[in-house]
This record gives C-alpha cells, sequence and structure tokens, in this order.
C-alpha cells in the first residue's frame, strides 16, 4: 500500500492541473513548468498561424504590396479633397448608399467611398497583373531557340518577362497561382506519342498488332469519352495528372518500397569536413532544420530557369514532417506543419531528441552533445527494438496488417508516433562508408548501405533519412511518393555544399560552441516484442520471402520522459485466448537519476537540476502460464 500511495503521488506530478476534496474543502494543486510550456506551445502555434496567414496574403497579391493599396487610397481620397474627382463620378453615387444602409455621416461618407473605390480598383490591377504573368508563363516557344539568332516572338516574351517581374523578390509559393495549367493533348496525339515510346520495346509483329488495337480504341466512342472527363477534370485542376501519379504509380503498390521506389544520395566525397560522427550529424541536421525553417517562412526564391521562369514550389511543403502510412489497399501521407523533434536510430534503439526548447532552436554543438550520448550509449536494445524498422522494408500489406493488430492505440501508438511525427529521422550508423579512387568495391558498399542498409536499420517510409556514418560520411535515402528527386537534391546540396562547415583545425573536428544553453536530452521508446512476434518482424527486411505474421499476443511498448515516473501497480489481462498472461505488479520503470549529474552540461531543463540521459525505460514483469479467459 505504501508503495501504491508512493507511485500514485509521483504519478500526479505529470498532470498539470488537479484538485482534492477534503473535509476542509477543495484543494487546487498547479504544475507551474508544465503550464508554462503549456503556454509557450499555445504562442509558437499562434505565431506561425499568423506567419502562415500573412504568407498566403503576400501571395494571392503578389506581385502587388499591400503598401501600393494604402498608397492608392491616399491619392483617391486627397485629390477628391481637392476637387479632382478620378472615380468618374462613381464616389457621389456611393455616398448615399453608404449613408443610408452604413450610416456614415459627411465628409467621412466620402472617404469612406474613395477608400472603397480605390481598393476595388487596386485587386482588379491586381488581376490583370496576375494574369499576365501566367499567360507569360505559358509560353514554351523559348525551350525550343537554338543557338545563335532567337525569334522575335521569344525576343518579345523575354522583354515582357523581365518587365512584369523585374525586383519583385518573390517567396517560394509566390507564383503558385500565376502558373499555367497544364495543357491537355488531343486523343490522336497521346496515341501518337504513346506508339512512339512503344517502338522500342516491341518487335515488327507486336508493334503492327499495338497499332491495330490503338487505331481500333482511337475510333470507338470510349476515346472520345474518356478525353471529355479528363477536359473536365483539367478545368478544375490546375495539373490534372499529379494526383493520379501519386497516388496509382506509388500509393497503390504493394511492393517493398525499399528498393523499388526509394533512392539515395551519397555524400561529396572528395570533401570531409570531420570524422566526429556525431559531429557530422549535428551539423547537416542543422543545416536541414534551417532548410525547413526558410521553408516554413517562405524565405527562399523559387527554382528560377534562367532567372526569369519560375518552377512549381508545391512539392517543398511535404519534405519534412512527412510520414507514408501503409495500408492494406493503399498507402496514404501523413504531413504535420510543425513538429518540435527528429528521430534517432542508433544499434539498434530508437531516440527523440528535440531540436526546439525554450523558445529557440538548438545551435549543432548542442545537438552534437545530444547525439554524442546517444553514441556512448551502450545499453543493448529492447526485444524486437532493433528488427522493428525491417516492417518497412516488407510488403505493404503485411506492414499494414501488423500496424492495424498492435499500433492502433496505447503506448504502442504513441512510440510510433514519435518516429511517423518526428521532422525526418537520423540514422547514427555503426558501420564505416568511404570512397577510395583505388578500390571500386568501397563506392559500391557505400552506395547499397545507403539504399537499403540490412533491411532494418533504415525507417523507409519517412519523407528521407539522414544517414551519417561512423567515419563521418553521410548520405540520405528518401521515399519517392511525396515529391521528385530534384527537391530532395536542392536540400541536400545546400545542407552538404554551403552549410556542412564544421570549424576550424583548433577543435579537432567539433561543432563551435558558444555560451551553454539549458537543452533537453534525448527521450527514448523502448518496444518490447515477445518472440513469436520478433519473429516475424526480423523477417520481413527480406523482401524475396513473402511471410504472414503469426497471431499472438500484440507487443507492450512503453515510453517515459526523463522524469522519474511510477507505474501504477495492476495486472494485465490477455487480449484473446492465445495471448501470454502478464502477472504480478510492476516494478519501477525507471530508476532515481536525480543524484547523477554530467559535468560535460551546464545547467539543464529544470533550473538547478543535471540533464539526464535516459534512452529506455525496463517493464520488470513475470511471465505466468497460459490459461482461458
Amino acid at each position: 500500500a505504501a508503495n501504491r500511495n508512493k507511485a500514485m503521488a509521483e504519478a500526479h506530478q505529470a498532470v498539470v492541473f488537479a484538485f482534492n476534496i477534503t473535509d476542509q474543502g477543495v484543494e487546487f494543486e498547479f504544475d507551474h513548468d508544465a503550464l508554462l510550456r503549456v503556454w509557450a506551445s499555445g504562442v509558437r502555434a499562434y505565431k506561425k498561424w499568423y506567419a502562415r496567414f500573412k504568407n498566403r496574403l503576400r501571395n494571392g497579391i503578389y506581385p502587388a504590396k499591400p503598401s501600393s493599396l494604402l498608397t492608392m487610397m491616399l491619392v483617391m481620397i486627397f485629390a477628391t479633397m481637392f476637387g479632382n474627382d478620378l472615380s468618374f463620378g462613381y464616389v457621389k453615387q456611393l455616398n448615399p448608399l453608404l449613408v443610408r444602409y452604413l450610416g456614415v455621416v459627411p465628409p467621412h461618407d466620402t472617404y469612406a467611398s474613395c477608400a472603397l473605390i480605390a481598393c476595388i480598383l487596386w485587386l482588379l490591377v491586381v488581376l490583370i497583373y496576375k494574369l499576365l504573368i501566367g499567360q507569360m508563363l505559358a509560353y514554351h516557344g523559348w525551350m525550343y531557340e537554338g543557338r545563335g539568332r532567337v525569334s522575335r516572338p521569344t525576343k518579345v516574351w523575354a522583354v515582357l518577362a523581365k518587365t512584369l517581374l523585374r525586383n519583385r523578390r518573390p517567396g517560394l509559393f509566390s507564383f503558385q497561382n500565376s502558373l499555367p495549367r497544364l495543357p491537355l493533348p488531343s486523343v490522336g496525339d497521346t496515341v501518337r506519342r504513346y506508339l512512339v515510346s512503344m517502338e522500342p520495346l516491341l518487335g515488327d509483329e507486336e508493334m503492327l498488332e499495338m497499332r491495330r488495337l490503338a487505331a481500333e480504341f482511337q475510333s470507338t466512342g470510349i476515346a472520345r469519352k474518356l478525353q471529355f472527363y479528363l477536359r473536365l477534370k483539367s478545368w478544375w485542376a490546375p495539373n490534372y495528372v499529379s494526383d493520379w501519379w501519386e497516388e496509382f504509380v506509388y500509393l497503390y503498390s504493394r511492393d517493398p518500397i525499399m528498393v523499388n521506389s526509394n533512392y539515395y544520395a551519397v555524400d561529396a566525397i572528395f570533401v570531409r569536413p570531420t570524422r566526429i560522427q556525431a559531429a557530422r550529424a549535428a551539423n547537416v541536421s542543422w543545416a536541414m532544420l534551417q532548410f525547413w525553417r526558410r521553408i516554413c517562412r517562405e524565405e527562399m526564391p523559387p527554382i528560377l530557369l534562367n532567372d526569369t521562369v519560375p518552377l512549381c514550389s508545391w512539392q517543398y511543403e511535404r519534405q519534412f514532417a512527412t510520414t507514408r502510412i501503409p495500408g492494406e489497399e493503399r498507402d496514404y501521407l501523413m504531413h504535420l506543419n510543425d513538429t518540435r523533434h527528429i528521430a534517432v536510430f542508433h544499434s539498434g534503439r530508437f531516440y527523440k531528441v528535440y531540436f526546439h526548447y525554450g523558445n529557440r532552436w538548438l545551435e549543432p554543438c548542442e545537438l552534437e552533445a545530444q547525439f554524442q550520448r546517444i553514441v556512448d550509449d551502450k545499453s543493448p536494445p529492447a526485444p524486437g527494438e532493433a528488427e522493428l524498422a525491417a516492417l518497412t522494408a516488407g510488403e505493404r500489406k503485411v506492414w499494414a496488417r501488423a500496424r492495424k493488430d498492435f499500433f492502433r492505440r496505447g503506448v504502442n501508438k504513441t512510440s510510433l508516433d514519435a518516429v511517423e511525427r518526428a521532422a525526418f529521422v537520423l540514422v547514427l550508423d555503426d558501420e564505416e562508408a568511404d570512397y577510395d579512387p583505388k578500390d571500386d568495391s568501397k563506392l559500391d558498399h557505400f552506395a547499397k548501405s545507403l539504399l537499403h542498409g540490412n533491411g532494418r536499420n533504415r525507417w523507409f517510409d519517412k519523407s528521407f533519412s539522414l544517414i551519417v556514418f561512423a567515419n563521418g560520411r553521410i548520405g540520405v535515402n528518401a521515399e519517392h511518393s511525396w515529391a521528385d528527386a530534384p527537391v530532395m537534391s536542392q536540400l541536400w546540396e545546400e545542407a552538404v555544399i554551403t552549410y556542412d562547415i564544421v570549424c576550424d583545425g583548433s577543435l579537432q573536428g567539433h561543432t563551435e560552441r558558444p555560451r551553454a544553453q539549458p537543452h533537453p536530452p534525448p527521450v527514448g521508446p523502448q518496444r518490447r516484442l515477445s518472440l513469436r512476434h520478433r519473429q516475424p518482424a526480423s523477417r520481413c527486411h527480406r523482401p524475396a520471402e513473402r511471410r504472414r505474421p503469426s497471431p499472438g499476443r500484440p507487443p507492450a511498448v512503453r515510453q517515459r520522459r526523463h522524469e522519474a515516473l511510477l507505474d501504477e501497480p495492476r495486472r494485465v489481462h490477455p487480449a484473446g485466448p492465445a495471448a501470454g498472461v502478464l502477472q504480478g505488479q510492476r516494478r519501477r520503470v525507471l530508476p532515481d537519476l536525480r543524484g547523477l549529474h554530467d559535468p560535460a552540461v551546464q545547467g539543464g531543463p529544470h533550473g538547478d537540476r543535471p540533464v539526464l540521459h535516459q534512452r529506455v525505460v525496463r517493464v520488470c514483469s513475470r511471465y505466468g502460464k497460459r490459461r482461458k479467459q
């Protein structure tokens, strides 16, 4: 009973608000630290909402500026005050309506009429401006110009483009509403291009049969009917192909995505800023997070061809905090607008590392300290934890069923969310990879490790996973359905070439350390799988084997923060007759670490308390014999 009361007392420390009814009345208890965290989270969410609203407003009126609206209103008002009616008499017609329906008294009715007419004229000018930009971008003749003389239409187009887009400083999504629609080809043009694409693949007899089938299809009413439906979609969708391409080419595929869909990118092989794994991981992770920050703020300009023609930037939205969720019939993409942590995988163990803490973004040196603790952690992975990522490498239907059966609710779902809701996954690999011009096999090993690893040390469902090898080499494994490779290439180029400068030689390859700041320790969710559930998970990383997971007791997964909490003693009953019975009282799931102190870090997330490093949470239990429910 004493242990039970103590456990409940320590568990109540994690509650933000609580009240007790006693003989003397009602007692209220508040956790001030938790309330401050809730308040800071709300303020941050409001700031992000306001920033998104401001960016949408700016993109909606681009290339105009809000200051131009104010200027037009003032010109209209001052001109009317000095007897020059620039509205061609509409101000006098509008004044009686404002007095009658809105109760505006003179002379304020004249000012309101001028402001309203100026706003309408301004919106009309902005709309015409955006239509001109759209028509300008719809011209494709410049693509087919040869070297030397340029045709007159292309010269006129170039002058118009430079005039309309001069010194406009566009944001990342400023041109999205002005981009031209994807043109819809005719049925004859589609059939002709299809036959041209099939000529290298078919023999003479097969090609004759294909031509006969194409002519038969074109002569029937099915082609005209399908073309009519496609034209209807092209009227309300700016791109009538992209959503179908994403859905039917990628998401409906039931094959493993490990090799069939995902792709990889290699490090700049002739440059190595440092050989320290944690330092390289911290610098590249920080560079990627800064890239994401620029995307969210829309501070990054769009890609411009010849510094004139913008490319579509829609795919940048899902570059971070995006995960491919498996389904039995088709997958779907889960994207979050905001998250504050990344998931780290090292030696078969998962960690949750916060990159935003205390209303600020952590510096590279602070991330390096977090990653170095993870590398120095020699505790073994929980049973089944090392093989969990193999589920993302196998067939999609098998992964979907396992997710539905074992990760729908409770702590299993919470632990899985820690990975899927992360900004990206960082893999601190135990092996080394390098490039040697005298040995091509090393580069082959480098590429194979980035593409698939050992089948269970990469989380293939994430939009991308940053892989840092033990000798400081880096690479990336990216999922393909959320965007094309050029979007990921721009991130990789800026992170590796522009920002990946660790320091000079005086710090021996470590990141530069500013003044100490408190930061949270990494949190490691534990996944404790029973033996019969580890077996199918360990085999899923072999795509050639088609195996179904065996039924049994669902895996028990526990996740805790760095606070010292106690689990309430209780009996866990089986979910079915085939499940084992977990008996006995649960002991302490996290030891008391308040006496430990890390001299490398000054201060901590809780004032004078030191920063504690705790990864896994051990759940001590006894398995009894099976019994019927």
